[in-house]
């Protein structure tokens, strides 16, 4: 544990998950004093799949990180299914990688080392009670059994369940409930699943499974509604079970909410920002949110660090930012949740069966391109409301063999 003498700094980030150690390197590297204050020990477990897209790839690379030394696996094909059923798998020709697999515990860890070496100091084991804004004289952090800390700015960067986030007011309209598992495969089970990777299109409106490869770990989970908890739990047990991986020793078993931002809702409240999921922002259908950890944290600790160094308008223009970098990805993200929730068999018939379909999910993957510029096409636009609109616009895909 860091040395706690110091209390007063120019920014203070809470929570070292991506988010916040993003945040806190951000700030450090543009001169600000920063204190980054966790209140676990590293590595500590995080329930999440652990795929690295493109834009995230890029930023880990930007932080001097080494993705070949955190990568468990990288993954080329792509295997889909509905509800179980209709199988088709797609690869990559060149054998270029859609997404690296990474452990959370490792990946954080790291992320905090580089933010360390930016001249971040951490503190774990750190426990924050509360936060509030003290005006002119800057903010304040309150702290369990210590002295409070003080910043010019504050990050809150602490989960879905944050305590910065509730003194911002951030409002989250989607919430979802992923249930997860780590399981020690052994060697036939994990080069069944080398380079591969699954997603179902799950039986509960707007839900999903996957199986993400990390060597000889499998990391299976299903996401969707909260309110839908029981049936996301009969979900989970039945995928997990005609995966053929019920007996499997599991490494972990766990549960976490997700929520996605409302339009509208705040990030700043005087001299305190919120990021990553503590801000709500995933991507409302597919529920990625590290990447846009990583960018919200980058944007977060820069503008603290220039708020902290004089500059009057760094703080208003955060939300700004936000809502630029941001909108418009949230925006296609929702509106692809109201398709594949009204007709997932639609999501699996293209994605299965239609030219092109693959080779443009592995370019939104790579960030490439994105769903927002995707939509925002003529034709696609049409076929969305299209979509929309008629029952059965497509056949049943049938089943389809794996090559």
């Amino acid at each position: 544990m860091a040395d706690t003498s110091t209390r007063e700094f120019d920014v203070v980030v809470i929570g070292a998950g991506p988010a916040g150690a993003a945040a806190a390197r951000a700030a450090a590297v543009a001169g600000a004093r920063v204190c980054l204050v966790e209140r676990a020990e590293l590595p500590r477990y995080k329930t999440c799949g652990g795929g690295l897209v493109g834009i995230s790839r890029d930023h880990i690379s930007g932080a001097g990180l080494d993705l070949a030394q955190l990568a468990r696996a990288e993954v080329d094909a792509l295997t889909i299914t509905l509800d179980g059923r209709y199988k088709v798998t797609r690869r990559r020709r060149d054998g270029s990688s859609i997404i690296a697999m990474v452990m959370r515990p490792e990946l954080d860890a790291a992320l905090v080392d580089a933010a360390r070496a930016a001249g971040v100091e951490v503190r774990t084991s750190t426990v924050v009670t509360g936060v509030r804004d003290d005006g002119p004289a800057g903010a304040v952090v309150e702290i369990r059994g210590g002295p409070d800390l003080r910043a010019s700015v504050v990050v809150g960067a602490d989960g879905t369940s944050s305590r910065a986030a509730s003194y911002v007011g951030v409002h989250c309209d989607q919430v979802d409930i992923g249930l997860e598992a780590e399981f020690k495969a052994p060697a036939h089970v994990a080069a069944r699943w080398e380079r591969r990777m699954l997603l179902d299109w799950g039986p509960v409106p707007g839900s999903y499974g996957w199986v993400f490869p990390k060597g000889d770990v499998l990391t299976v989970g299903v996401i969707g509604a909260r309110e839908d908890g029981p049936a996301m739990r009969a979900y989970y047990e039945r995928f997990v079970a005609q995966l053929g991986l019920a007996d499997l020793p599991r490494l972990h078993d766990s549960g976490h909410l997700t929520r996605v931002r409302a339009d509208g809702s705040p990030v700043r409240r005087g001299r305190v920002l919120v990021a990553g999921d503590a801000a709500g922002l995933l991507d409302p259908w597919t529920r990625e949110g590290i990447s846009f950890a990583l960018r919200s944290g980058r944007l977060a600790g820069a503008a603290a660090a220039a708020a902290a160094g004089g500059d009057p308008g760094a703080l208003d223009a955060y939300p700004k930012r936000v809502d630029a970098v941001f909108g418009p990805e949230v925006t296609a993200g929702r509106t692809l949740l109201g398709l594949f929730t009204r007709r997932p068999e639609v999501m699996h018939g293209l994605m299965a069966g239609f030219p092109g379909a693959f080779g443009l999910f592995t370019r939104i993957i790579d960030g490439r391109s994105t769903v927002a510029r995707q939509l925002a096409r003529p034709g696609v636009t049409r076929l969305v409301a299209t979509l929309s609109r008629e029952r059965n616009p497509l056949p049943d895909p049938g089943p389809a063999p794996t090559p």
